[in-house]
Order: structure tokens, then sequence, then C-alpha cells
């Protein structure tokens, strides 16, 4: 190997190792606090509030919509829910509209999770509320930035 090709084959493994790195810092850790409150007979309305808050110093105060049907039936709120994002590299890709189903039910006290997912950038929520539920939903869950 001439000392060319050395240079280059170095160059390269450097920018290779630049690359990944990059890469690996664009990566951004995402976390919401929320409450919602809603209800459902075959269609399913909620809504709320939360803040999102990234490991690399964004914040946002959201408002938060579910909408969808299936076989439901219920009234119930969460509070002090916890959400968190995967696959983001700025907290720009968190707001829009997610896919999800759930199968919930609940009385009285009751805690739940769910995941859904809007391209690239996936949603994980649990949380604990009251109220009384029943059912299968399918359909979207909405995050916008709140005034």
């Amino acid at each position: 190997m001439n000392k060319y090709t050395r240079i280059a084959l170095l160059g390269s493994l450097l920018l290779a190792t630049f690359a990944a790195h990059a890469e690996e810092k664009a990566k951004v850790d995402c976390t919401m606090k929320f409450s919602m409150s809603g209800w459902s007979a075959f269609y399913k309305r909620a809504s709320g509030t939360g803040t999102v808050t990234c490991n690399n110093g964004q914040t946002a105060n959201v408002k938060l919509e579910a909408r969808g049907g299936g076989i439901t039936a219920g009234k119930s709120s969460i509070e002090n829910g916890s959400g968190e994002f995967s696959n983001v590299k700025n907290i720009d890709e968190i707001f829009g509209s997610y896919a999800n189903s759930e199968a919930h039910a609940g009385a009285v006290k009751s805690s739940g999770a769910q995941a859904m997912t809007k391209g690239e950038v996936s949603l994980a929520l649990a949380g604990t509320g009251r109220g009384w539920d029943l059912g299968i939903a399918f359909g979207k869950f909405t995050i916008k930035r709140a005034d």
C-alpha cells in the first residue's frame, strides 16, 4: 500500500468515526408529563395538556387530543401521566398525529399504558387515573404546541 492510499484510508476511517459519533449525538431523549380527561360511547374523545422536556434543553407546553372509535364506553381522567419519545432528533418531530389502538378497562382508580407511532417517532404513555371505562378503541393521538 502506498502512502497516499494509507492517508486516504486513514481519512476515511476518521470521517466514518466522526459521522457515527455525530449520529449518536443527534439522538435526543424527550419526555412528557401530562393530564387528560374524556369520555367514550362508541366514539372516544379526550383532551389535555402537558409539558415536553428534552435532554438538549428544548421544552414545549403542549395540547393533547385523542379521538377514535370502537366498542367503548366510559368516562375517565389521567393525572400525572408520563410519556417517552423514541427516535427523536429535535423537539419539532414530536408534534402531529400518532396512530394508536388500545384495550382498556377500569373502575374508580385505574392505570394503563399504550404505545403509538408517527413515522419513525414512537411514543409510550403511562398513567393512573380515575373514572370507569371498558372497551377497544382505534384512532389518533395528536400533540400540538400550546398557545
